[in-house]
């Protein structure tokens, strides 16, 4: 009697273990389902390739001098190694697409080491769509004299920093910023 009983609760449970496998094997196929009807109605933003542009100490502080335009220049130094770098990203991005039509240049400044640049740092910037806008700078070429030139706060000694410029005006930031940081200092341009 007692192996008749025991028979019939694992019967039971197995029978309830096929059910439970059937109804998440229909609820899968109907998430790919979902899934693979929302990917071809949403059309694949095409990844832009990287396009390595590097410079030397002396070109950045060319590209960072005072232009006499009504631009604002936006400019960050990070490194995909840097979780707040990568943090604040989003929030430059969201401000790089409000934007788009108005004369404000965003600029991505990567600190990595020259290994990375055909891997990490290509990769990165694809992924983020951010090809067009990463300059690769070999800090190892940096000297002390380059901070104090080009920044009145910055030393170098962390990322990210971000450096904004329109004509005499100028706003440093050491550290990350956060969304709302942002979209006030870009005001704060205006």
């Amino acid at each position: 009697m007692k192996k008749m009983i025991f028979g019939v609760v694992l019967l039971t449970a197995l029978s309830a273990c096929n059910k439970e496998a059937s109804k998440a094997e229909s609820t899968d196929e109907l998430s790919t389902e979902v899934v693979a009807t929302e990917e071809a109605e949403t059309p694949a933003a095409a990844v832009v390739p990287f396009k390595k542009i590097e410079m030397s100490p002396d070109e950045m502080t060319k590209f960072l001098a005072k232009k006499e335009n009504d631009t604002l220049y936006v400019t960050n130094f990070f490194a995909t190694w840097c979780p707040p770098c990568i943090k604040e990203i989003p929030h430059f991005k969201q401000q790089m697409a409000e934007l788009k039509s108005q004369p404000v240049k965003f600029t991505f400044i990567s600190l990595d080491n020259k290994d990375d640049w055909d891997t990490k740092v290509k990769t990165f910037s694809e992924e983020q769509g951010l090809s067009e806008n990463v300059v690769l700078l070999d800090g190892s070429l940096l000297t002390s004299t380059f901070f104090p030139a080009n920044f009145k706060q910055w030393d170098g000694g962390s990322i990210p920093f971000t450096i904004m410029r329109k004509g005499d005006k100028t706003d440093e930031t050491v550290g990350m910023m956060s969304e709302q940081a942002l979209i006030d200092k870009i005001n704060s341009f205006k």
